[in-house]
């Protein structure tokens, strides 16, 4: 037990105790909560500020931030300290614990809050995801904020068929399936995840198993609040606009429904700007009963963004016919063009009505792998999916940056597409693929799915099966509900749910589930998933259309790759001193060579004749030399009674002085140069002893064959004191010379 004075309750979920903790860290935040299972712990706090002007929009900002020292570990970044832009896994955590917040701040509440989750122990075991989640909304309840929780996040696996409730780590290795959700007490809020193949119907069980596990941890939430939850502050009183409502009903409502029935987005915005321009001159006018009243004028934009919600969703209630003519299940016109870019080694460009995306697949070399730092090591990405959203794409002008939203985006599409990869040993390619955002009117993130598909068979990448992705919507009054298959981006924005639902025709690979309602019933997402399917099977049909199957072949613009074995000794020897001699091979064939401890090599090069060359290079190393085989050798040391010639990387020889000439060589040095290159013969190994012959070499350009015989090594006189070969007489002399 502390000894700083605290607050605790703990709840028993999945087999696991979590505990909740306030009151020793951080008293001065608004909310404080510390979140633990296992040695993992997660530090969240939520603050609010009163703002004197309206932002136009929610200002909640969420940041999840993974501290180092949490995993006893110094940052591998310059200044050592975690400073800068947040990871990618940062930046998704801190979407997943956004998301199902947001929409549970009372409507007109403006103050900006900001939640901030810090992991300050990791045992890299249990996830600290998933208590962030809960430690954000924890911390709101007991804060006093207006907030409509407790909201408890956690992770659903299965593993040999059996669902398993915030699996550690390692047991995820073993689930099909690997889905975050977040849930209050009534109904699921959130879910985002990817699954192996994963059927729909295990799906929607899963996540009505998991909202019933979960609730021991709604409870503990709860029962905290009680215990030390502040009271929670007044909403201020929004200003009565119901008789400009009244007005702009009169004034622009058959404009505005004239409007919302144009199909193509563009038009539809431009006459949706004219009505606005209208109800604001309209309210403005001195003739108007608001025209000296600047809280109606303000009220306009939010009053037409109601009345455009009602006129959108009545007519879907009552006429089953939405903004573009649509029913409920139909999916908009689909194009594709495969082969789009000459030189890209795969490529896509993939619309769905007014959406467009070009989707671009590179192959890359070992040696393009993603390396990050985190709380478990270092770790390698060989598959990334980058989504990009310029500003073009909607019409727009705006700063160009890589945003959260593109972050997620990217994210949920390169879970979708994972499972159809190939394994690493079969297809050693690092994938990077681009979805470029052409065009825009809902689901964007959909067509980076199914392009980027179609990029991978484009490209010739063994995919396991094509995957397809749909958004579906929801309007929901009361008990009653519509699911919308394919929405548009003003179906997204003033409906209920966007469900974002991929896979293959065997089952799902990934989902992600936005509400902006209190939750939906298990009932709505079996349906949802239901009718994703059917408009998925649509989707891959019109994809087999183009392409049924990877291309047979990679395109030729794409690395050349082989892999080859050598022995593990001579691996050191392939690196050489500070990697000189594989830097070498590089500089020389432009290709990458990645060794493994096993000896396998594997040799990434930009043409055949590189990766030939570079093949030839790195067996050098390993080989044994043969005897009676011609070598182009380089002189490599001179010495008196000879020199040492290498015949290859990592193999010499001696030719003796007798061996050099088919004459008298009285001085080597004077015959012999360093660096030069000559034709030699392997005439004798001897372990690791071998010697060479320049004179046999000479002797059968003049047609006389080499024997054996005559070039090996003369048996030594039991007082010779050198290895004179030829010379062994002088020696012997010389011995007796000196002994008298």
């Amino acid at each position: 037990m502390s000894v700083f004075p605290c607050t605790r309750v703990k709840a028993n979920v999945g087999g696991k105790e979590i505990l909740l903790e306030t009151g020793r860290l951080a008293n001065q935040a608004d909310g404080a909560v510390w979140v633990q299972c296992g040695d993992t712990v997660v530090l969240v706090t939520a603050c609010s500020q009163p703002l004197d002007f309206d932002k136009g929009f929610f200002p909640l900002t969420v940041d999840y931030s993974e501290k180092m020292y949490a995993a006893g570990r110094i940052p591998g970044s310059f200044f050592r300290r975690e400073i800068g832009r947040p990871s990618e896994r940062e930046t998704l955590v801190s979407r997943l614990i956004d998301r199902p917040m947001r929409p549970l701040f009372p409507k007109g509440f403006k103050d900006e809050i900001q939640v901030l989750a810090n992991v300050i122990s990791a045992d890299q075991e249990n996830d600290s995801d998933t208590l962030a989640l809960t430690g954000a909304s924890a911390s709101l309840c007991l804060s006093s904020i207006p907030f409509a929780g407790p909201v408890a996040g956690a992770r659903i696996g299965r593993i040999n068929g059996q669902f398993v409730l915030n699996p550690t780590i390692s047991e995820l290795k073993n689930s099909d399936l690997n889905f975050m959700f977040a849930a209050t007490r009534e109904a699921v809020v959130m879910v985002e995840g990817e699954a192996d193949f994963v059927p729909e119907k295990i799906v929607a069980e899963a996540l009505a198993w998991a909202h019933k596990e979960i609730q021991p941890l709604i409870e503990a939430q709860e029962d905290l609040t009680r215990l030390a939850g502040k009271e929670k502050q007044a909403m201020k009183a929004q200003p009565d606009v119901s008789a400009v409502a009244d007005f702009l009903k009169n004034a622009v409502e058959a404009d505005l429904a004239a409007a919302l029935s144009i199909p193509e987005k563009m038009a539809r915005r431009a006459a949706k700007k004219v009505v606005k321009e209208k109800a604001v001159a309209a309210v403005a006018d001195p003739a108007s009963p608001f025209a000296a009243d600047a809280d109606s004028l303000a009220a306009v934009s939010g009053i037409l963004g109601d009345m455009e919600k009602s006129i959108v969703r009545t007519r879907i209630r009552e006429s089953g016919k939405r903004i573009d003519g649509r029913d409920t299940r139909t999916v908009r016109p689909i194009l594709i063009e495969t082969g789009t870019l000459p030189r890209a080694h795969g490529s896509c460009l993939f619309a769905r009505g007014e959406t467009k995306s070009l989707v671009v697949t590179t192959l890359g070399s070992s040696t393009d792998e993603q390396r990050m730092d985190s709380l478990v090591g270092d770790v390698t990405k060989k598959f990334m999916l980058h989504y990009n959203f310029p500003p073009y794409s909607v019409g727009e002008v705006k700063m160009v940056r890589v945003s959260r939203r593109e972050i997620g985006h990217g994210a949920l599409a390169e879970k979708a597409l994972r499972p159809i990869l190939p394994a690493d040993d079969s297809f050693p390619f690092t994938l990077r693929v681009v979805a470029e955002t052409m065009e825009s009117n809902g689901s964007s993130s959909m067509a980076a799915v199914c392009g980027g598909c179609l990029s991978l068979m484009d490209a010739g990448v063994p995919i396991k099966a094509p995957v397809a992705g749909i958004a579906m919507g929801l309007i929901k009054e009361g008990d009653d509900f519509i699911v919308l298959t394919d929405i548009l981006g003003d179906e997204d924005a003033l409906g209920d749910m966007d469900f974002k639902i991929a896979g293959s025709a065997e089952g799902l690979t990934a989902v992600q589930m936005d509400i902006k309602v209190t939750g939906i019933s298990t009932e709505i997402m079996a349906k949802a998933l239901d009718q994703a399917r059917e408009a998925r099977m649509h989707i891959l049909g019109e994809m087999a259309k183009v392409l049924d199957a990877p291309r047979a072949e990679l395109s030729k613009y794409a690395p050349q790759h082989a892999e080859v074995e050598v022995s593990p000794d001579v691996i050191r020897l392939i690196i050489g001193p500070g990697g000189k001699n594989i830097k070498a091979i590089t500089a020389e064939t432009g290709a990458s060579v990645d060794i493994d401890d096993s000896g396998k090599v594997a040799i990434f090069a930009p043409t055949l004749d590189s990766l030939e060359k570079a093949k030839e290079l790195v067996l050098a190393f390993d080989q044994k030399p043969d005897i009676g085989k011609n070598y182009d050798a380089k002189v490599i040391k001179v010495l008196e009674i000879g020199c040492i010639v290498e015949l290859v990387p990592n193999m010499e020889a001696l030719v003796h002085v007798s061996q050099l000439n088919t004459g008298r060589v009285e001085n080597v040095a004077d015959f012999v140069k360093l660096g030069e290159r000559m034709t030699v013969k392997v005439i004798e190994i001897n372990g690791d002893r071998v010697r060479a012959s320049r004179k046999v070499v000479l002797q059968e350009e003049q047609g006389i064959p080499w024997n054996p015989e005559e070039t090996a090594r003369p048996r030594r006189d039991r007082n010779d004191r050198g290895d004179r070969g030829d010379r062994g007489g002088r020696g012997n002399d010389r011995g007796r010379r000196d002994r008298r």
